[in-house]
């Protein structure tokens, strides 16, 4: 378990965008940083005169004994609290281990947040063709890394870096062009691209609710430097989110009644619905060639908000140059979680794993004691959790070789099967965007963190969601990489949107594993879930389907003219078990996690009350050119 100033520093941005877990530490245990560590302030003046205010925790032996340690640094937009050289976090490095090891730990607030000076841009673009004074996150790291080898006694020339989402992005910014000091990096939940699959867009869709609440707490600084200010969080006014935002009309609503122009960041969200230059300008994965320090990216399987960078990070990597020690990690786990709690279970979903304890025992603290105090450990190039079957798997290469791409066909009658149905038919719904598709089946504000492991059991019944789903499976089917989404469809409108969700239906005899022992009760506590036919979200994205052709000029639908829209789901590693049934979900909202499709073709947030109409949307399935999914499966 980690102390309360993990929390507090670390991941403010769970805090801002997600649930608390239900793991977090109920005290915090005596800090034993002031006892064993001297705490120093900087401010470290980049190269073109700007200073970035860092503090430093030098183990005091390193002083009374001439003892050397590496350096383990994170730069984040989050603050580095407590200021004042006499006041001291309580705890220190990714995990506890690291603290008991000693490090010299180095925390630093990026250009223009809290006590550093400058002008603060969000994911800042990387210049490539840098002058003596211009810069970017990779030269801010490069110079602070250069000045702390240089300058913070003790150190012995060796330096890591980590960080969690938007830290998780300044780690990779600094692999770019890395100081040779830079030898080992651990991106974790990085944001890699804004647009594509992370924090921001879904395949074109806004994922609304997440942005809205985060960026009510991530609010620009003032032209200089200062601590974080006493804040409170945001009143919605209703425990209901899907209740909030239905009422909040067009997304350009929001900076009216509450933004009131004072939140630049979300303006420039709304303001760029395509895949333009300000979104390319931002994607660091692009420039990730030729990295030297050994590098360990890190995601989970059920983050709700940067599943696909380490994935793309990594796969990049991979095909460019990578470092000889390149290793992807992905457990089953939501936005940061491997670093806090016992990581054994995700909603109602129990993995029977302490798989955050393991990370962090047997795959993080060894990593970084390699590369960084030569200590001897073997790692594989990827190391994944199989959910399902809820186990470690160790590959040579990701997605693994011995995995081969195999079609499961929407077919008539609610059907799901491994070959092609002989006869062309179509299935269709009725899509109102005046009544979404909720993305959970009961009340809540925000997103909520275990949502990807949601049961699907109240979407299965709507009228306008399409439900296929196997026979029972007589065998394990264990998938292991992306999925890919091949759809024929059309719409009375011209626009719309079309989520997909591969889910795991459980049978019915599945056993109720938060039952209390004894026998069962002749009704279930109201708190408690029958987790018998419990239909497992495993993986959901939308598709926002003027953007069919490409993300950086959308095109109308033709009213009632079938149209293909092939697109790829984030990588999963999970079995579904003998017994169990695979479905697939086809809907065209899922609110407000993603933010609504009028399906009229317009500039979606400042859409018109009389651009939200209803459609009716045609699946077309079976015969040459069907509707299917590719699954990689394992044999």
């Amino acid at each position: 378990m980690r102390s309360a100033a993990f929390w507090g520093i670390l991941t403010s941005v769970w805090a801002l965008g997600q649930t608390p877990p239900a793991t977090a530490p109920a005290s915090t245990p005596p800090s034993t940083v002031r006892e064993f560590y001297s705490k120093y302030e900087h401010r470290i003046a980049m190269r073109d005169g700007t200073r970035l205010f860092t503090s430093v925790y030098i183990p005091k032996d390193a002083a009374t004994d001439g003892k050397t340690y590496p350096i383990m640094l994170m730069r984040t937009p989050y603050n580095v609290a407590p200021y004042g050289p006499d006041q001291f976090k309580t705890s220190l490095g990714p995990s506890e281990a690291f603290e008991k090891e000693r490090f010299i730990f180095v925390y630093q607030d990026v250009r223009g947040r809290f006590m550093s000076e400058g002008t603060y841009v969000p994911i800042r673009p990387y210049q490539p063709n840098k002058g003596p004074k211009d810069f970017d996150e990779s030269s801010d790291a490069y110079d602070t890394i250069d000045w702390l080898v240089k300058n913070i006694p003790g150190n012995t020339g060796k330096v890591g870096i980590w960080g969690i989402s938007q830290p998780g992005f300044f780690a990779a910014a600094a692999l770019v062009d890395a100081h040779p000091a830079l030898v080992a990096a651990s991106p974790q939940a990085p944001v890699i691209d804004y647009y594509l699959g992370d924090d921001v867009y879904h395949n074109g869709a806004f994922m609304l609710a997440h942005r809205f609440r985060f960026y009510m707490g991530f609010k620009a600084r003032g032209t200089e430097p200062a601590k974080p200010p006493a804040t409170l969080p945001f009143d919605y006014g209703t425990t209901d989110g899907y209740e909030f935002f239905l009422n909040l009309g067009s997304l350009a609503n929001a900076d009216e009644k509450y933004f009131k122009g004072t939140q630049p960041y979300w303006k420039m969200n709304v303001e760029h619905t395509n895949y333009d230059d300000v979104w390319k300008s931002r994607a660091i994965w692009k420039h990730m060639s030729n990295i030297k320090p050994a590098t360990m990216t890190v995601g989970g399987w059920f983050d709700t908000e940067d599943p696909q960078g380490p994935l793309r990070q990594f796969a990049f990597m991979e095909k460019n140059s990578p470092p000889a020690s390149n290793l992807l990690v992905m457990g089953p786990w939501t936005h940061g979680g491997f670093a806090r709690g016992d990581g054994d279970r995700v909603g109602n979903v129990n993995f029977g794993a302490k798989t955050g304890l393991f990370y962090r025992q047997q795959i993080e603290f060894p990593f970084f004691l390699h590369h960084l105090k030569g200590r001897a450990a073997t790692f594989p190039r990827a190391w994944v959790f199989e959910t399902g079957a809820n186990q470690w798997r160790k590959f040579d290469v990701w997605p693994p070789k011995a995995a081969k791409a195999t079609s499961l066909f929407l077919a008539p009658s609610g059907a799901l099967t491994w070959d092609r149905p002989a006869n062309a038919s179509q299935d269709e719904y009725l899509a109102d965007p005046q009544k979404p598709v909720p993305y959970i089946g009961h009340i809540g504000v925000g997103v909520r963190g275990d949502y990807m492991t949601e049961d699907q059991r109240f979407a299965a019944t709507r009228p306008d969601v399409l439900v296929y789903k196997t026979p029972i499976l007589e065998q394990d089917v264990t998938v292991m990489g992306p999925i890919q989404v091949d759809l024929k469809v059309s719409t009375t409108g011209t626009d719309s949107d079309f989520v997909v969700k591969l889910i795991d239906v459980y049978p019915m005899d599945y056993p109720d594993y938060n039952a209390p022992p004894g026998p069962a009760p002749a009704l279930p506590p109201a708190n408690k879930i029958q987790m018998g036919g419990y239909q497992q979200l495993v993986r959901g994205e939308p598709f926002r389907g003027k953007f069919r052709q490409s993300f950086e000029k959308p095109v109308p639908f033709v009213p009632n003219q079938p149209e293909r829209l092939r697109f790829q789901l984030p990588d999963i590693a999970h079995t579904f078990r003998a017994g169990h049934r695979i479905m697939v979900q086809v809907q065209s909202s899922w609110f407000p996690l993603t933010d609504r499709n009028p399906q009229t073709f317009t500039d979606i947030p400042n859409a018109k009350p009389s651009d939200f109409v209803k459609a009716t949307q045609r699946v077309f399935i079976g015969g040459a050119d069907g509707s299917r999914i590719e699954l990689m499966l394992l044999p």
